[in-house]
């Protein structure tokens, strides 16, 4: 990822992030009303950590990276969407040219919901070319996929349509998310509710998760949604604005997002941002919080 400031006390070459707010613990966060449907279920992370793994083996039989252009993120892109065919999601190859390569983004829809009121999650997949990128963005990926296979899995009747998308060539400049939101129609755009964006969803030693503030529309219904996730368990969180991560591009164009992080590893855009950088339990306590805000979001109506 490329983001424009530091966060303090992280190392030189983290991710840049711009703070809103003060460091608050989770549970001063504004609750939303009650959750509305189905119970969320949850993962383990034997139904997590294998996506890391195939990842990881990707990288290494090409070249050790997944990043741009490269065989590596075309194997990615394939391992994701043979997982979403196989569970039943309407899936597409979105190509995009970036230096003198063409690249992909890969949307999936779940069928059903209301088509005017979009939910979409996302994540970049490339990696860097100096490393195989596995807590930035493979945990990211990770989490969205196995959230996407949960919403299968359960066969959930969403009120709010549901959309997927893993974005490619975002380490060369936030590449391909801009380029799907270029190619959005005025219509189109006003039909996504919210986006959310999950970037480093598995960093070692965390302490608290990074929950994105969208810095134009202030503090959104999925905002809400993530920081009572986490409050009802006792986990921190601090609220963010981040500039130069994915969701960028959507609230460029006046989207709402949310989301988050658990913050920047040692290894970011290195040949040791490998599997051993990632933490199983945080990134499965991530794809549980993603999963629990998605159920909350997908299954509530919509409010505007």
């Amino acid at each position: 990822m490329t983001l424009r400031r530091s966060l303090p006390g992280l190392a030189a070459g983290a991710l840049r992030i711009s703070l809103v707010l003060s460091a608050v613990p989770a549970a001063t966060a504004t609750s939303p009303a009650k959750a509305q449907g189905p119970t969320a279920p949850t993962v383990s992370e034997q139904q997590v950590m294998p996506h890391l793994r195939a990842l990881q083996h990707i990288a290494d039989r090409n070249g050790g990276n997944r990043a741009h252009g490269t065989k590596g993120y075309a194997d990615s892109v394939a391992y994701v969407k043979s997982a979403l065919d196989r569970a039943g999601f309407r899936t597409r190859l979105v190509p995009f040219a970036y230096d003198g390569t063409t690249g992909h983004n890969l949307i999936a829809d779940w069928p059903g919901g209301d088509p005017e009121h979009v939910l979409l999650t996302g994540a970049h997949l490339d990696s860097v070319k100096a490393g195989p990128g596995i807590n930035d963005n493979g945990s990211g990926s990770a989490a969205v996929l196995a959230t996407a296979l949960q919403v299968a899995k359960s066969r959930l009747k969403p009120e709010r349509h549901l959309r997927f998308a893993w974005w490619g060539a975002e380490e060369q400049g936030l590449i391909g998310s801009a380029e799907y939101v270029k190619k959005l129609s005025g219509a189109d755009r006003r039909r996504i509710d919210v986006y959310l964006n999950f970037d480093q969803a598995g960093s070692k030693n965390t302490r608290q998760w990074l929950v994105i503030h969208d810095d134009e529309h202030g503090e959104t219904e999925a905002q809400q949604a993530f920081e009572a996730w986490f409050a009802e368990r006792d986990i921190p969180t601090f609220d963010i604005g981040v500039g130069g991560s994915d969701h960028e591009s959507f609230g460029n164009v006046g989207i709402p997002s949310s989301g988050f992080s658990t913050g920047i590893s040692d290894c970011i855009h290195e040949a040791c941002d490998d599997l051993s950088n990632v933490d199983p339990k945080t990134e499965t306590t991530s794809t549980d919080a993603l999963i629990g805000v998605l159920w909350k979001l997908a299954t509530a109506a919509p409010r505007r």
